[in-house]
């Protein structure tokens, strides 16, 4: 099978090519490297350097490769830059993901899987909840609406070209590779601030010098896994959360990468970012259904710690 991953040079995106090329599958890969890195791409990956907003050239490279099936990765994936920048947020997001379908329609490709977000589609998820895939999506910031206008392109397109797709609503996830420069990753960005000795911040979820923002954080294998799966059109949901569906705040995250490197460099205080939401889990029943229960926080900080230490 050949397969195509759009940000393959990406932190989730090299993940599920090296999880392909295991499979025996051909894979080739679409980045501007605007975030991703050139060394990610595996050796065995053919690579486009090309931006999704450029259709010719996303055509191009669909017209030469002839993908059966695609991991639609890139993406602007910062809140705070869609918040700040709304019009580009929907320029990548948005444009570029049309530019793909597409292409996708002419040139015969059977599957699309797509990386939605979990984190910021449902909105606020009130506490003792989490949200499963029927929970009414309450995009509260120019990246969750750019997602989910996608996701709804993606039924369109089912509808009227009969191109088959899954929807993959992450978490927030980290491992290794994850970039830790820029505003999003904070796994990355803790894991090098304590090996620099500097401080971590905690960015408020209400008032400054609280816990920090609840969220689920899942580690990245469980996303390569369920992307590899869906590109065979082995997931049965059209839909499908990925996430732990444990609930974790900023400071009790700061606290277990300090435990898993070995080192404490203090704390600051700020306040909250714009566009960010208070708790985010999400219910993780389909996943667990089909790959058993999600790596644990514990050994997912302890891979990525190790990661980080040996770069």
């Amino acid at each position: 099978m050949r397969v195509l991953v759009t940000g393959g040079a990406g932190f989730i995106g090299s993940h599920i090519c090296d999880r392909s090329l295991e499979k025996g599958w051909e894979v080739a890969v679409i980045d501007d490297l605007s975030s991703g890195r050139r060394e990610n791409v595996p050796e065995r990956a053919a690579f486009h350097q090309v931006d999704i907003r450029d259709r010719d050239a996303v055509f191009r490279v669909l017209r030469e490769f002839r993908p059966d099936a695609i991991s639609h990765q890139a993406a602007q994936a910062s809140v705070a830059v869609s918040v700040r920048e709304p019009v580009l947020d929907t320029e990548i997001n948005v444009i570029g993901s049309l530019n793909l379908l597409d292409a996708c329609v002419e040139c015969g490709v059977k599957q699309v899987v797509f990386a939605s977000t979990g984190g910021a589609i449902y909105g606020e998820v009130p506490d003792d909840q989490k949200a499963d895939e029927s929970t009414p999506p309450r995009p509260l910031s120019p990246y969750a609406v750019s997602k989910f206008a996608v996701e709804n392109h993606l039924v369109c397109y089912q509808r009227e070209h009969g191109l088959r797709s899954t929807v993959l609503r992450y978490a927030n996830i980290f491992g290794p590779r994850q970039d830790p420069h820029g505003e999003a990753g904070v796994v990355a960005i803790f894991c090098n601030r304590l090996m620099a000795g500097e401080s971590l911040q905690i960015n408020a979820k209400r008032q400054s010098g609280d816990d920090g923002c609840i969220r689920d954080y899942t580690y990245v294998d469980d996303v390569a896994k369920a992307n590899v799966t869906a590109l065979a059109g082995e997931v049965s949901h059209g839909v499908m959360n990925i996430g732990s569906g444990v609930p974790t705040s900023t400071r009790a995250l700061a606290d277990a990468l300090e435990a898993a490197l070995g080192t404490s460099t203090g704390r600051t205080v700020a306040d909250r970012r714009a566009g960010d939401i208070e708790r985010s889990v999400l219910a993780a029943d389909r996943f667990v259904e089909m790959f058993g229960p999600a790596t644990s926080l514990e050994s997912g900080i302890s891979q990525t710690a190790a990661w980080f230490s040996n770069r």
